[in-house]
């Protein structure tokens, strides 16, 4: 169970201004994602998120999309993306979603009040995608959020931290002077 770590361990590094990136397959699609990589990570997922009794997994596009997939083939619980493109369906909820480097609108649709979700992404780093995820799934459509799983934290702080959301994670890290730095190799709890 050690090819989450030294899969980020061994992603390249590139920089974005000043900015320090790693490139990693659940990330960004490159380096190509080994099949069991992908099977490691879901079944620490089934380990440690709470799944009793959810309704939905729901996660945002686009790199949530193959980690829930899978997920949801292992587990039987239907699968609801967050999409960037409005469709006007009924039912469909914006959001605002305000990255480290990026502003834009996401919708919701197939969530409903009272669905009992589990909120699953691959990357926790700054926490504004996921606060607004969280924020309308809750005020807005009147979800259950039962469990947040991130698979990556980037370690530091997040707009998440002063709020009463918890999110789970499988390995927190960081990078310095050009290499990822495994921070905690069993994430949050």
């Amino acid at each position: 169970m050690d090819q989450l770590r030294q899969s980020l361990l061994d992603a390249p590094i590139i920089e974005k201004g000043e900015y320090q990136y790693f490139v990693h397959p659940i990330s960004d699609g490159v380096p190509m994602l080994e099949p069991e990589l992908l099977r490691e990570i879901v079944i620490r997922i089934i380990r440690k998120a709470e799944l009793e009794n959810v309704d939905k997994i729901v996660t945002p596009a686009a790199m949530g999309i193959h980690i829930s997939t899978a997920l949801s083939l292992m587990t039987d619980i239907p699968l609801v993306v967050i999409r960037k493109r409005q469709y006007g369906l009924d039912g469909e909820v914006p959001l605002f979603q305000e990255t480290g480097y990026s502003e834009s609108e996401m919708y919701i649709n197939d969530v409903e009040e009272g669905d009992r979700v589990l909120v699953l992404d691959d990357v926790l780093s700054t926490g504004g995608t996921m606060k607004a995820i969280l924020d309308a799934l809750t005020d807005e459509v009147g979800a259950d959020v039962v469990d947040v799983v991130a698979v990556i934290k980037k370690a530091g702080p997040n707009e998440l931290d002063e709020t009463d959301y918890n999110v789970k994670t499988l390995i927190n890290v960081t990078v310095e002077d050009g290499e990822v730095v495994i921070v905690d190799a069993q994430g949050d709890e």
